[in-house]
């Protein structure tokens, strides 16, 4: 199968869309050319499908996103965690089902039992140490931040730096 013959209306219509900002695929699709033709295309017409702008728009808000729905989880465990110490010292309902004809009975007691407070605290453990290490990832994902700020900050006063002395001649 030989490929087809590519026209100045291929090259129009991929000038046309890439303008509208259609990525390439999409473009492949609409002109039904390969990736790879649109790709050799714009090329030639000196375009290109680099988004680097929008892709760090993207991930900075992907980033917050997440922070924001890591502060709400830490919330939520502590939360959690508060509710569950305060069920491990009030009245409990204990039951069972058993006997012949799988009674129910059940009685109140002023505490849970035992076990049930071992797995009170388990759950308690395991809430906390959730909320701590999101806490822990933020704090070390903020530093980053920070460093790269303080770095920026640092090459900035360097450059004002050069540039005061190459004024001043020495």
């Amino acid at each position: 199968m030989t490929a087809r013959p590519v026209t100045q209306a291929d090259y129009d219509r991929v000038r046309e869309l890439h303008a509208q900002g259609v990525s390439r695929n999409e473009i492949g699709r609409k002109i039904g050319r390969s990736g790879r033709t649109i790709s050799r295309l714009a090329q030639e017409l000196g375009l290109s499908f680099e988004r680097s702008g929008a892709t760090a728009k993207a991930t900075e808000a992907r980033k917050a996103d997440g922070a924001a729905r890591r502060a709400q989880l830490h919330v939520d465990a502590l939360q959690a965690a508060q509710k569950l110490m305060a069920q491990m010292f009030a009245p409990a309902l204990v039951y069972n089902f058993g006997g012949r004809e799988n009674d129910y009975n059940s009685t109140t007691l002023e505490e849970p039992p035992f076990a049930d407070k071992r797995n009170i605290a388990n759950a308690i453990q395991a809430l906390a140490g959730t909320a701590l290490k999101l806490a822990e990832y933020d704090k070390a994902a903020g530093s980053d931040d920070e460093k790269g700020m303080l770095l920026e900050l640092r090459d900035q006063l360097r450059a004002a730096r050069n540039q005061a002395r190459s004024t001043d001649g020495g």
